[in-house]
């Protein structure tokens, strides 16, 4: 088993002024890596799917999945995608994802994509929302194909 080391860092200086950070995380226990490079359409199609079955081609645990990137390879000024996450109870949410930009979804430090999302109208942080399990990730480019890359680290 593995520690997947996580380093987030941003550097601006304005005036002088250093307004940037580092964030650093570690996930132990990582004994599963999945690496893609998945050209994407301009028909929505799913990436990725998850729930309690035995990982396979293209499907993971969604207890076991702790963290999972994506990065739009198009060079800056080029297409976006749009990354569409879905849970057991049918909410959808979508991410532009920019050319040249990355996306994190971190898991439950616990239980990994387990209850990790409501996208109901009325969900705010105050509620009692329950949260949904990940069960597919479905991405589709908005004027011409480009090249994701996705990153999945499971224990």
């Amino acid at each position: 088993m593995a520690t997947l080391s996580v380093t987030h860092t941003e550097t601006i200086t304005i005036n002088n002024t250093q307004y940037g950070g580092t964030n650093n995380f570690s996930i132990t226990g990582i004994n599963e890596i999945v690496k893609r490079l998945i050209t994407v359409t301009t028909t929505e199609a799913v990436i990725a799917t998850f729930s309690a079955a035995a990982a396979s081609a293209g499907h993971y645990v969604a207890g076991d999945a702790k963290y999972i990137r994506f990065t739009n390879l198009e060079a800056l000024g080029g297409n976006f995608i749009t990354l569409t996450f879905r849970n057991q109870d049918n909410d959808e949410v979508a991410i532009k994802l920019d050319a040249s930009q990355s996306f994190v979804f971190n898991g439950d430090n616990t239980n990994g994509m387990t209850a990790v999302f409501n996208a109901t109208q009325d969900a705010d942080a105050a509620s009692s929302t329950n949260f949904g399990s990940l069960t597919n990730i479905q991405a589709d480019a908005d004027t011409g194909s480009c090249d994701l890359e996705m990153l999945i680290a499971s224990v």
